[in-house]
């Protein structure tokens, strides 16, 4: 596993990420959803594409770039907002604790291996190794989703 130093966002996640909300936002369906939450210091809607996936019956998002801004965003809101189609719901999201989230992160190879190739890209793992992701708990932030 690499160390937090070693973790660079692709040049080309930001720009795609703001590609696929504005190709959602003209009603094309993706195969994932989009995330608003007040920005934490400017309070200004922010919203960026994630993939939601479920395990034992409960619902989670990964945070799979450790400091990414959206994971502080959420961090700092009471709820957000998660559009997934046409369906949009108020969410809570509740930061698992490290202890707590090593199972449900070495299933994520399993469960989301769409989100893989951009974890193994941007260094925050080598492989698909279910292991590997294990060992992300309290490096990688796993929130479960509750409605508000």
């Amino acid at each position: 596993m690499a160390s937090s130093d070693d973790v660079r966002v692709p040049r080309w996640l930001k720009p795609m990420n703001r590609a696929m909300v504005a190709v959602s936002r003209i009603g094309v369906s993706l195969p994932m959803a989009l995330l608003t939450v007040p920005g934490r210091k400017s309070g200004k809607p922010r919203t960026t594409p994630v993939t939601p996936f479920e395990y034992q019956g409960a619902e989670y998002v990964l945070g799979g770039i450790p400091g990414a801004d959206w994971v502080k965003n959420v961090q700092a809101a009471d709820t957000a907002e998660l559009k997934l189609g046409k369906r949009r719901r108020t969410v809570r999201l509740v930061e698992i604790p490290a202890a707590d989230s090593a199972p449900v992160l070495r299933e994520f190879p399993r469960l989301v291996p769409t989100g893989v190739p951009m974890m193994i890209k941007s260094g925050v793992v080598t492989s698909d190794d279910p292991e590997e992701f294990a060992a992300l708990a309290g490096r990688c932030v796993l929130f479960r989703i509750d409605d508000a």
